[in-house]
């Protein structure tokens, strides 16, 4: 069994700084960089890209709404030319850092509302997947389990990895349980390894009524706006490979 573990990094702008633990970078195998709309900006982008490169980090751009004020987690009506065009915008410059350090964008993913939006609208989805495609059709998209915005990226003929979530709680549909909800974002370190490891093991999930999804954990998300990030990406990794499970980039993992 191989799984790849991805972090949300580079969220800090200007003089706003978030808890981007450079020891993360030591158990991630993917990261979600953020692209200038919700959270990082220029000088962030570059150096965030530098250090991920230079640690053998895959590196995906991470492209929210245009909410700097709600940290991108708004819910924002684009029509799908604007959000084709947003799409293209910020994976077309965080894929300029890359190739600046001669590296090779991995993947794309949605930030926050945004993804969350996609997750359950099909013309949204498309629209950010078509945006993927027509920048490079060899980048991965990854979105959440057997929802909208898989189905969408399959439909252009992108390859996609399915990301489920250590530290969410799960809605009965397979999507995310909102943050305005009680409880949505599970704080307890042991129960978010020992769901991962169901998850990797025997593809299902419980969501928060109790019931049993189906899930593909192809990609695993860690949140990196938070000071536990570091504690729990490093016990998650190293309880996944006691489990005999290998921690490895998607890219890396499908050759």
């Amino acid at each position: 069994m191989k799984v790849d573990i991805n972090c949300d990094y580079g969220e800090s702008y200007g003089i706003y700084k978030l808890s981007d633990n450079e020891e993360i970078l030591k158990y991630a195998t993917s990261l979600n960089v953020a692209c200038g709309f919700h959270g990082g900006d220029p000088v962030v982008m570059d150096k965030t890209v530098k250090k991920a490169l230079k640690m053998g980090v895959s590196v995906g751009a991470h492209p929210g709404y245009p909410d700097l004020m709600g940290f991108g987690r708004r819910h924002i009506k684009l029509s799908p030319i604007e959000a084709k065009a947003y799409m293209k915008y910020q994976i077309g410059a965080l894929k300029g850092f890359v190739e600046s350090y001669g590296g090779k964008l991995q993947h794309v993913k949605p930030h926050g509302a945004l993804y969350n939006d996609a997750a359950k609208d099909y013309e949204l989805a498309y629209a950010i997947a078509e945006a993927v495609y027509e920048i490079d059709k060899e980048l991965i998209f990854f979105g959440i389990s057997n929802q909208k915005t898989i189905e969408a990226a399959k439909e252009i003929g992108l390859k996609t990895a399915n990301e489920v979530f250590a530290d969410r709680e799960y809605s009965d549909d397979g999507t995310l349980v909102s943050r305005t909800i009680k409880n949505s974002v599970i704080t307890d370190k042991d129960r978010c390894i020992d769901r991962v490891i169901k998850m990797v093991k025997h593809n299902y999930v419980e969501t928060i009524n109790g019931k049993k999804i189906e899930i593909i954990p192809d990609t695993i998300c860690v949140h990196g706006d938070n000071e536990k990030s570091l504690e729990l990406i490093k016990n998650m990794r190293e309880s996944l490979e006691k489990a005999g499970i290998e921690i490895i980039s998607f890219s890396k993992r499908n050759g």
